[in-house]
Parts: C-alpha cells; sequence; structure tokens
C-alpha cells in the first residue's frame, strides 16, 4: 500500500460535501454547493462554485460562508441562493447576477427562509416561511396572551395544545406554522397567499405564473384532531391568494410535487398508507383538465426517492422533473442497494433506468436538451459532480474534491454477499476485509453493522464508520434485512408488529453466513453495533444471545412503553410498527422491549447518545443503563451535549469524531 494510511475519525475535518447542482437555462453554467467543517467554529461552512458544463472554471462564486440552495431565474440572468450571516440565526434569500458581481439581500422576514422557487417570468420569488401570525390576525394586531412582556422568552412557560408539539429537527413548537408568501423583486412588501392552522409541506409554481400548487393537511370541521393522520392534500390558488381548489381527498401522504411543461398535469410522488409507515412512495399524475389522478408506476415493485443509509450528510434530490417534452419524468428509486435515477413514462407504459450501478445517486438536475448533472457516491468515495450526455449516454466526472485525502488512505471495497433466510427471503449483504492484509494472514474480529429506520437500506455508498472500523483491523458486516427497502412491498413490510422476530433472525443468518464463506473469521470476537431502530436490535441482540463479545449501541430504544409518550414520533411510530398503546397492550409492548430481557445481558456494551434527540429521546439510555448497573452488567454511557438524532451525520464536527473514537475504543478494549 505504500505510504498509504488507515481511516482515522479526524480524517471528517478534510472531507468536502458537493450537494444542489443547478444548470443555467442560459448557457448550460453549473451552480453548486460546496460544505466543508470549519474545525475552529467546530460547524460546517458551505459557499458555491460555479463551473462550465465540461468541468472547467471551477472557481469559488460566492463569498459567505454559510450559503447554500442555488436556483437560477428562469431567464438565467440571476442566481438566487439561501445566505445566513453570522448576525443573523436564520437564512435569508440573496441574489446575484448570472455575470457576477457582489449579491444582494432580497428578503428580511423575521423567521427566515426554509425554501423557495423563482416564478416563471423571474420576477417573483415563492417562499416558504414561518409565519407566526394566524388567520385572525394582521401584523399590527396583539394577541390575547396576558403574559408579561417583559418575561425573557427562555422563562416564559410554553402551553402545549398538541399531541405533536415537538420535532427532533425543530425542538419545541412555538406555534409558528409553515405558510407560502409571494416577495416581487421590484417590491419588496409581501403577500402571504396561505394562513391557518396547517403546514404547507411542498409547492410549486405553474408554467404560465397564475397558479401556485401545494401540499397540506388542511383540518375539516368535522375532524377530530388533525395530528392523528398523516395524509395530506394537493391544492391550487392563485398568486393574489384566492381561487383555492382542492384536488384530492384525503387519499395519500402527498411527498413532492411538480407541474408539467404545458400546465396540465401536476405529478407527485406519494403514498396511500395501505401499509401505514412501510408503505412504498409512487407516482402519480393529476390530470387538470379531468381532475383524475393516475399511478405511474403501479405495475412494478419499487421505492420512488432515497432511503440510502449514509453518515456523511448526504440529502437528496426529492422532486420528481418532467422532460422538455412532458413525456416523461425523472425521479430516484431505491433498489437492491443503490439509488438510481429512473424515466417514468407519463403514458403509464413504462420506465428506463437512466443512471445506474452499485452507486448512491442523491441529486440530479436535467436541461432543456436532455443533458443531466447529477451527485453520485459510492462505498470507496462520498460523492462528486457527474455530466450525462445524451446523446452518446457517456458520464464524465467534473468534480474531484476528495480525491487527494482518498489518495492518503486504504480503503476497504465491500464484498457482496446473498443469503437466504430460513423462510425463503432472499437478503443481501455485504463485507468488508479489514484494511491492508490482516485477513490473509490471521483469524480477525468481525463487526455486525444494524441501519436505522428499520425501513431504510445500507448499499452502495460511502461510510465512514465502516473504513475507520477496517482500519482498526475489524471485518464489518451489514445487510438488509426485512423491513428495509429496496426489496419490494412486502420485504419492507415484513418487520410490522415482529421486531425482534424475523428482522433479528435475518441478522443473525446474515452472520452466520459470512462467518461459513469467510474462514478468517474469528467468531469467539465478534462485535454488534447500530443507532435508532439499529440501537433498538443491539439491544434486543444482547439480551437473546450470548455470541457477541462486545456491543455499542446508539440513539437507541429500550422500552417502547415509555417510547410511546416522549418521542416526537412515538405515538404513532409504536402503534404502526409495534402495534399497540400502554394502556390497551401492555403485553405486547413490554415483550417486544429490550429492557424487559435486560437479565440477560452478558455482553459489555458501551451506551451512546445525544441529550437533545427528540426521536429516540435519552430517557430510553437512561432506563437501559440503569438497568445494566443494577444487574452489574459491563457498560458505559457517554451522553453528547447539544446533539440530537442526527449526531451521526450532521452533528457538531467534534461530537461526531467523538462518538466514532468511542465505538473503536470499545471494540479496541473487548474484542
Amino acid at each position: 500500500m505504500g505510504s498509504r494510511r488507515g481511516v482515522v475519525a479526524e480524517d471528517l475535518y478534510r472531507f468536502h460535501w458537493v450537494k444542489n447542482p443547478v444548470i443555467s437555462p442560459l448557457d448550460g453554467t453549473i451552480v453548486y454547493e460546496m460544505q466543508k467543517v470549519n474545525k475552529k467554529q467546530d460547524g460546517y461552512d458551505s459557499h458555491l462554485r460555479r463551473m462550465q458544463a465540461d468541468g472547467s472554471e471551477d472557481i469559488q462564486w460566492t463569498a459567505g460562508t454559510h450559503d447554500r440552495a442555488p436556483a437560477w431565474s428562469p431567464d438565467g440572468k440571476q442566481l438566487a441562493f439561501l445566505r445566513k450571516q453570522e448576525s443573523d440565526s436564520h437564512f435569508q434569500i440573496w441574489i446575484m447576477s448570472a455575470y457576477g458581481g457582489e449579491a444582494h439581500q432580497v428578503t428580511h422576514l423575521a423567521e427566515g427562509v426554509g425554501s423557495f422557487v423563482w416564478s416563471p417570468d423571474s420576477q417573483s420569488l415563492l417562499i416558504a416561511a414561518t409565519n407566526n401570525i394566524s388567520s385572525q390576525q394582521t401584523p399590527n394586531e396583539s394577541s390575547d396572551s396576558k403574559e408579561d412582556s417583559s418575561v425573557p422568552l427562555s422563562k416564559k412557560a410554553l402551553e402545549i395544545d398538541r399531541i405533536i408539539y415537538k420535532s427532533d429537527s425543530g425542538g419545541l413548537w412555538d406555534g409558528g406554522r409553515t405558510h407560502l408568501y409571494v416577495h416581487k423583486l421590484a417590491d419588496p412588501s409581501g403577500t402571504w397567499i396561505t394562513a391557518g392552522e396547517y403546514d404547507v409541506e411542498d409547492f410549486a409554481w405553474s408554467p404560465n405564473g397564475q397558479q401556485i400548487a401545494y401540499v397540506a393537511h388542511i383540518p375539516t370541521e368535522d375532524e377530530e384532531n388533525p395530528d392523528f393522520s398523516r395524509k395530506n392534500d394537493l391544492f391550487t390558488i392563485n398568486t393574489e391568494g384566492h381561487e383555492q381548489r382542492k384536488w384530492t381527498d384525503h387519499q395519500y401522504v402527498i411527498s413532492s410535487l411538480t407541474w408539467s411543461p404545458d400546465g396540465q398535469s401536476i405529478a407527485m410522488v406519494a403514498d396511500d398508507q395501505s401499509y401505514y409507515n412501510a408503505t412504498l412512495n409512487r407516482l402519480y399524475q393529476l390530470s387538470l383538465a379531468s381532475g383524475t389522478i393516475t399511478g405511474l408506476c403501479d405495475y412494478d415493485d419499487m421505492m420512488l426517492l432515497n432511503a440510502v443509509v449514509g453518515d456523511t450528510g448526504l440529502s437528496s434530490t426529492y422532486k420528481p422533473v418532467y422532460h422538455s417534452d412532458g413525456q416523461a419524468i425523472d425521479v430516484l428509486c431505491t433498489t437492491f442497494g443503490a439509488c438510481h435515477l429512473l424515466s417514468i413514462a407519463t403514458d403509464g407504459s413504462g420506465y428506463q433506468t437512466v443512471l445506474g450501478g452499485e452507486r448512491n445517486i442523491h441529486y440530479f438536475a436535467r436541461t432543456a436538451q436532455q443533458h443531466i448533472v447529477f451527485i453520485a457516491a459510492d462505498p470507496l468515495q462520498p460523492g462528486e459532480l457527474f455530466y450525462w450526455h445524451p446523446e452518446t449516454e457517456v458520464e464524465t466526472r467534473l468534480t474531484h474534491h476528495n480525491d487527494a485525502l482518498l489518495a492518503e488512505l486504504i480503503l476497504s471495497k465491500p464484498e457482496e454477499m446473498s443469503v437466504t433466510s430460513v423462510d425463503g427471503k432472499s437478503l443481501q449483504a455485504w463485507i468488508m476485509r479489514p484494511a491492508g492484509d490482516q485477513a490473509d494472514n490471521q483469524k480477525v474480529p468481525t463487526i455486525l453493522e444494524i441501519h436505522g429506520g428499520p425501513h431504510a437500506m445500507y448499499g452502495y455508498t460511502f461510510m465512514l464508520e465502516f473504513q475507520l472500523l477496517v482500519s482498526q483491523g475489524y471485518a464489518v458486516i451489514y445487510g438488509n434485512p426485512r423491513g428495509s427497502h429496496g426489496y419490494g412491498q412486502l420485504f419492507v413490510n415484513a418487520c410490522r408488529h415482529d421486531y425482534g422476530g424475523g428482522d433479528y433472525r435475518d441478522l443473525m443468518e446474515i452472520t452466520d453466513y459470512a462467518i461459513e464463506h469467510y474462514d478468517w473469521i474469528d467468531q469467539e470476537r465478534l462485535g454488534v453495533t447500530g443507532g435508532s431502530y439499529g440501537g433498538f436490535m443491539t439491544n434486543w441482540i444482547v439480551g437473546q444471545t450470548d455470541r457477541f463479545k462486545a456491543a455499542v449501541t446508539q440513539r437507541s430504544i429500550s422500552n417502547w412503553m415509555s417510547m410511546y409518550g416522549v418521542s416526537d414520533i412515538g405515538f404513532y411510530f409504536v402503534e404502526d410498527q409495534i402495534a399497540g398503546n400502554p394502556w390497551e397492550h401492555f403485553n405486547t409492548l413490554w415483550d417486544h422491549s429490550p429492557l424487559a430481557y435486560v437479565q440477560n445481558v452478558k455482553t459489555p456494551i458501551l451506551i451512546l447518545h445525544g441529550e437533545k434527540d427528540l426521536r429516540c429521546p435519552i430517557e430510553q439510555a437512561e432506563q437501559w443503563f440503569i438497568a445494566l448497573k443494577r444487574l452489574n452488567a459491563v457498560t458505559k454511557f457517554v451522553r453528547f451535549p447539544d446533539a440530537n438524532h442526527e449526531l451521526s451525520r450532521s452533528g457538531h464536527p467534534q461530537l461526531r469524531i467523538q462518538r466514532l473514537n468511542h465505538i473503536a475504543d470499545w471494540f479496541n478494549q473487548y474484542l
């Protein structure tokens, strides 16, 4: 391997993440977002870069340290983007000329801007933002609150009357609602075009500029409680906020939408909740002339959008994109360990895989000439920008931001395993050999990694945690037990109401298969780790078997009884996945809780948890730790301050590095 070295946790400081490519409609110029760690600030900086379509002249284009989400105006003359300044806690929209020069701020919304799109005539911006003014108040009216305004906000009691009152990403709900705001560039004032006790979830401007489509769950008068339903509806409204029309009747959970180029149809990625949280996303098209909705890919058992698990902070293009002739729609698809780009015919006749391969495609943009710019990661690189030429169907790699770092590192390429479960299910899994030549010379300790979700998927993408562990001399096994996405509706549904049953057997059979087929695995030195659902499963495993000699449980679940009431998704997630609530189904919830089997635990187990985790709140770790300590088990509890459920993917860099080192150190001690 020459002078190459193994991966260390501190390599996180040197990675670059490429995001959000957009293509100029005038000359094909590409602008994209570049993110990297700011070690001094213990955070992340991002700026925009600009390049030619052939990858030349790749230069920094904006000077801010928190610039993201670029969007070309339809006429190609201006570039809008979100910027957060050091003096402001919110993002606002800034605009700069396509020819360069200084950017200028165009919005000053009190709660900042969440997202935006350009109007078709390039004269206005449609903005999603938090509006704390109810539909019954004007900006100059005061609320009915009798509280003393001199009391600091941090000292005011929070009154709660909703069952959904917190979220892992947003914290405690402050009463604000996400609504749509039209900002005309020639007039710095603006118009809120939606209002009320609901949130706008996605939106799009019609090609003729006269209507706006949006997704929301607007409560009806006879609805018992809108928080009890996850379904929403598709609406259209004019740009003045009038002539609202509802196009669906609470049939779907709509994730995203887009207009057809001729303005006669709206495509939406949605699911019908037929399998509740495990329902596959599908593509539908609404005909505005007839009001009918047609499924465009009902014939295929596939999951649309990206459900690949990673730990390098990737997000994804989630909107479907029409071809310029309206004959097909591009959308990402999660399938057999990969995320591909599909083009689905709008007449329902079929689809083709435009961009496939053993990789994770997570952003794309298509020009009117059908050229595609996309970002793809694979197990040996965390994501770079590529260009696809429709005439030749040849890809050209445009960026190489991580090449210098990767050239220093010894990386392990996963080897795929095909496992058949005892009840006949096909299980896709992988094994990574230790970095270097250890597996050729001696028995090596091996770690089973378990993904969260459970409705997600391990696959062909870069995993810093896995590469760190193989650099420490471990082999790593990972795979997709029943409940994972990528293998059809029945497979993803197969773990509901059976946590710790078939999914547990699948993981044990994947481990058994690896031991049988790779004689260099030391089966006396097996470790196990996972986060979220993977943390639940780690807790479950050590309560069921002693075959693992060390375990690390991360942001885990230990008690479904309390999880029901403390998680931001607890009440509906537990009812769906475990099939019960605490007052009617005590035995069901308790029987599926790792805490019920804590007396069986003999495996040394490290507990890692973020103190601000509202998805799997830290009390889950506290219960598990106290029970283990009371029983004199070998355990340690590490609490990460100011860290939520996303610690491993987008948390403070210093905490992410500490987390990785804690994992490696524990396995080094006990394996």
